[in-house]
């Protein structure tokens, strides 16, 4: 299984707490979309002996390409990679951009999956993070997206200053009263160079406070768990057959392409990524060259990535693999560095497999961290 991100670099406006790559005008959206489609020709060979399974338009804000040019670029990967015969297509959208004739037109292609950008359901969270849309906006998405498109996925934001416990309640409550079968939920967290990060040091806005975020986190475990949602990564909740199956081969090492500026790659054995520039990315691209930068991954690097990403999974790390692919030594490391986790119960062990618990389950990343391997060879 192998899948095909592609990164649409556009949005209306900036969220105050977005870190991602974009720019907000327009100017060179079809001269991107034409660079995007020769990119997967320039890298069509990567795929030889490939089937991709799924494709993801990510960003910015995919939804603001017209119905036109996402067939274009869909098609573009049928012409250019082998496509299984019926691959997961997910295209993430904000709601302002889904009215009722738009979300028929998905419907009508070979979009499969909406992944909408609620955030919240709150007009005071909305105005605060610089949404482009409105918290009737976000339910009339919703309303209508769900007699269209039975996979959707909705994200939210806990964590958010001013927001009280029954606040993110309601907000989980709002999502689950329109049966959408996947959410994926992110503590707000304050990046460098955001506008957010200004507004925290100004003192308009206040700090995110991580004992909040545990708590929402921890109702939002709570209440998703009992309403039949498996909480299979960290950050995202399935009902069963509904996992993200792109999200998820990430997750467990499959190989992807990034497609656009700023997209990351992966085959297993190295990493790349594209520059974050959209003027330098297309002026690369039309003189035929790849402008991205490779790292050949270490052993280390991959150990590190596989405790990282198995540990924020249900599936866990497998303690046979780290022997068999990293050496008796660094699973005698890794038992070691466990111990202390083990005892107070963040971590556990079943059938050789090592698995953060309930307990332990907001604290993945920050575990992971203490288990990788630092400074060490790759002997």
């Amino acid at each position: 299984m192998s899948g095909i991100y592609i990164h649409i670099p556009f949005c209306k406006q900036a969220c105050h707490y977005c870190d991602f790559h974009f720019s907000t005008s327009m100017k060179k959206k079809d001269e991107m979309v034409l660079a995007l489609a020769k990119e997967m020709r320039l890298r069509k060979s990567e795929f030889d002996n490939e089937i991709v399974e799924t494709i993801y338009f990510g960003g910015g804000t995919p939804s603001v390409l017209s119905i036109s040019e996402l067939r274009f670029l869909i098609n573009a990967v049928y012409e250019n990679f082998n496509v299984a015969e019926n691959p997961e297509i997910t295209l993430e959208a904000n709601p302002d951009d889904l009215s009722e004739d738009q979300i028929i037109e998905f419907s009508k292609n070979r979009i499969n999956r909406l992944s909408i950008g609620i955030q919240s359901f709150f007009e005071e969270d909305l105005k605060m993070m610089n949404r482009a849309h409105n918290a009737e906006e976000a339910k009339k998405s919703l309303e209508i997206a769900t007699q269209y498109f039975d996979n959707i996925s909705i994200d939210l934001i806990y964590g958010i200053p001013g927001m009280t416990n029954e606040m993110w309640k309601q907000n989980i409550e709002t999502a689950l009263c329109y049966g959408v079968p996947h959410i994926s939920s992110y503590a707000l967290t304050v990046e460098p160079k955001t506008a957010l990060k200004k507004l925290i040091q100004t003192g308009k806005i206040s700090e995110p406070k991580d004992d909040v975020a545990q708590e929402h986190f921890m109702i939002l475990v709570d209440t998703l768990q009992e309403n039949g949602f498996i909480h299979y990564e960290l950050s995202n909740f399935g009902k069963e057959n509904y996992f993200s199956k792109n999200n998820s081969a990430y997750w467990l090492g499959k190989k992807y392409i990034g497609i656009g500026p700023s997209a990351h790659s992966y085959d297993g054995i190295s990493r790349s990524w594209n520059m974050a520039n959209n003027a330098l990315y297309l002026k690369e691209i039309e003189a035929n060259n790849l402008p991205n930068e490779i790292e050949i991954l270490s052993q280390t690097d991959r150990y590190n990535e596989y405790i990282m990403t198995g540990l924020r999974t249900i599936w866990g790390v497998s303690l046979n693999r780290i022997e068999k692919e990293f050496g008796e030594s660094k699973l005698r490391y890794l038992q070691k560095q466990s111990e202390k986790f083990l005892s107070d119960g963040l971590l556990s062990i079943e059938n050789k497999i090592l698995k953060t618990t309930p307990k332990g389950k907001f604290l993945a990343d920050g575990i992971a961290s203490d288990l990788f391997l630092i400074n060490l060879d790759d002997n």
